[in-house]
Order: C-alpha cells, then sequence, then structure tokens
C-alpha cells in the first residue's frame, strides 16, 4: 500500500513541477519515506485503529462492569443487616434495664395507694345497703298471729269459713312481709289484695280477680256487698258481718281507679281476750293492739271515716264489705 501510494505522489509530482523541482521533490520524498521516525506515527494510528477495535469490546465487558457494580452494591446490602442487629442489641438492653428500675421503685408507692382505697369502698357500701330493707320492716312491732282457740265462737264458723280462716293466719306465722304487685308467699310477701286472690282461690272459690278494685266489683255484681257509711264501730250497718268476708277501703294511697278501692283485707271475728275485731291480711303500717305492723300479720278492725289531717290528705275510708259467694254454705 506504501509503495502504491508513492508512486501516485511521485507522478503527480512530475506532472507539475519541472524536472529539477521534481528530482528535488523525489529526493526530499524519498528521504521521508525512508526515514525511520516518520512511518512510525501510521502504524500507531493503525494501532490506534486496531486498539479501537480492541477497545470496542471494552464496552461490552461493561456490563461486567455493572454487574459487578451491582455484585457491590449487592454486597452493601448484607452491611445494612448487621447494622439494625447492632441498633436491636443496643436498645434492648438499654431500656431492659431502666424500666426494670423504675418499675422496682414504681410499686412500691402503688400497693400503698391501692389498699387504702378499696378496703374502705367495700365495707362502707355493704353495711348502708343492708340494714335499709331491714328497718323498713322492723319500723314497729313484728307481725302478729292468733290462733283459732283465741278468737271467739271459732268452733261455730261454717267448715269452709274454718278452713279459709286456718289458712289465712297461718301464713301470719312465716314473717312475710308486705310486697307490693305479689301474690305468692313464695316471693317473701305479698301485697293486699295478693293476699285476699291467693287465700280464696287456695280454698276453691273459683273467678276471684286479683286486684281489689275488682274485687270490690266482683262482689258488687253478686249482690254480695254491705255499704258503711257511718262513723261509728257499733253502727247496725255492721250488724251483718261475718268471718270470712272481704272488707274494703279507699284512700289508703293515690291511685286512678274507678272505683278508687285501694285496701283489702279479711275479716277475721272477735278476739276472746279483749272482744275486739280483728283482721287479717298485708298492710305497710296497720295497727295491732296499738303497735305498727308491716307485712302479712293480723290487725285490728276499726271504722274509719273520711278526715283530712293538717296536710290536707284523706285517711284511709271503710266503704264496706262482702260476702264470698258459697263460702258460708
Amino acid at each position: 500500500m506504501l509503495i502504491r501510494l508513492l508512486v501516485i505522489i511521485s507522478i503527480l509530482l512530475t506532472q507539475t513541477l519541472p524536472a529539477q523541482a521534481a528530482e528535488q521533490s523525489l529526493g526530499d520524498t524519498l528521504k521521508k519515506i525512508f526515514a525511520t521516525p516518520t512511518p512510525t506515527p501510521k502504524p500507531r494510528k493503525k494501532k490506534t485503529a486496531t486498539a479501537t477495535k480492541k477497545q470496542l469490546p471494552t464496552p461490552t465487558p461493561t456490563p461486567s462492569k455493572k454487574s459487578s457494580a451491582v455484585h457491590e452494591k449487592e454486597t452493601p446490602t448484607p452491611t445494612p443487616s448487621p447494622s439494625p442487629k447492632k441498633k436491636r442489641i443496643t436498645p434492648t438492653p438499654s431500656p431492659i434495664v431502666s424500666p426494670h428500675r423504675k418499675k422496682k421503685t414504681s410499686p412500691s408507692p402503688e400497693p400503698s395507694e391501692t389498699p387504702t382505697p378499696a378496703p374502705t369502698e367495700t365495707p362502707t357500701a355493704t353495711p348502708k345497703e343492708t340494714p335499709s330493707p331491714t328497718p323498713s320492716k322492723k319500723h314497729g312491732a313484728p307481725n302478729a298471729s292468733l290462733s283459732p282457740d283465741q278468737i271467739k265462737g271459732f268452733e261455730n264458723y261454717p267448715p269452709k269459713v274454718q278452713q279459709l280462716l286456718n289458712a289465712a293466719l297461718e301464713l301470719t306465722t312465716r314473717n312475710l312481709d308486705y310486697k307490693y304487685g305479689s301474690a305468692d308467699p313464695a316471693n317473701g310477701g305479698m301485697d293486699c289484695s295478693g293476699f285476699v286472690y291467693f287465700v280464696l282461690k287456695q280454698n276453691g272459690i273459683a273467678g276471684v280477680p286479683r286486684d281489689s278494685s275488682e274485687q270490690y266489683n266482683w262482689l258488687r255484681r253478686a249482690r254480695a256487698f254491705e255499704a258503711v257509711l257511718s262513723e261509728k264501730d257499733d253502727s247496725f250497718e255492721l250488724e251483718d258481718l261475718k268471718p270470712g268476708d272481704v272488707l274494703f277501703w279507699t284512700g289508703t294511697y293515690s291511685i286512678e281507679r274507678d272505683p278508687p278501692i285501694t285496701h283489702a283485707m279479711i275479716y277475721v271475728g272477735r278476739e276472746k281476750k279483749t272482744g275486739r275485731r280483728v283482721m287479717v291480711g298485708a298492710s305497710d303500717g296497720r295497727v295491732y293492739q296499738n303497735e305498727s305492723r308491716y307485712g302479712v300479720s293480723v290487725f285490728d278492725f276499726n271504722v274509719h271515716r273520711a278526715k283530712t289531717n293538717e296536710e290536707g290528705k284523706l285517711h284511709p275510708t271503710f266503704v264496706g264489705y262482702g260476702h264470698v259467694p258459697g263460702l258460708g254454705d
């Protein structure tokens, strides 16, 4: 290739320049051609080309460098792992030691605070609640009871009346409370109409209403009711009063009823010892032998008329009595 280039150059020079100049140029060119240092850059250029060609594959291994870089990037990933381990190790001992020491110091005041309020609250609540129901029942005297031999002429009563009154007097021995809304001694007490309902039904009397006002209507419809308007206990209006009759009052407590009957009891007869009329039932304060009784008991029977007290409220008023159908036969 070099020889061809030299030939071409010489031809060109011979055509353009005169002969002398051509000779000189040929000599100069030959000197330049055979000079060793001049061709050196050309092979270097070829080497550079080859080097470039050899360097070209170098970009191909660049992914290897990237891969190595990736490896280098991956390698630091395990490095953070020991760092959190060190962080985990370092915080754990510090809080463990500190809270234990704090907890050891803190429990000492805690027990001192807890025992003081707990015992003080529990005993105070229980005694306040327990005595409250007891005085309500034991306001007055204990419940009173009578046996059949303490009642004047009891042996002459009709058998059904004797049976009914025996059952009624037996309930007075159970120390039952006055319990509003109850008609069963198993509940620990009964109200007034509940007592009448339980005793009459227990002795085979059919159709007995539960409410005192309905019991009043029941006897009125049966034409078995006797009204009492007198204010005296020896009034002729009480001449037909018989043992086993149901007694009725109004005004014992405020309630909207028509008719306004609020209280009922069963008449027993006269007590042998005193000659006073007595009755049996459930009450929250009626009197026997000048003492108030609360619950199922024997009580004195007196006629009370409509009178007002200092507060303008009505006293309980006795309105009459009714004969229980089929009881006196």
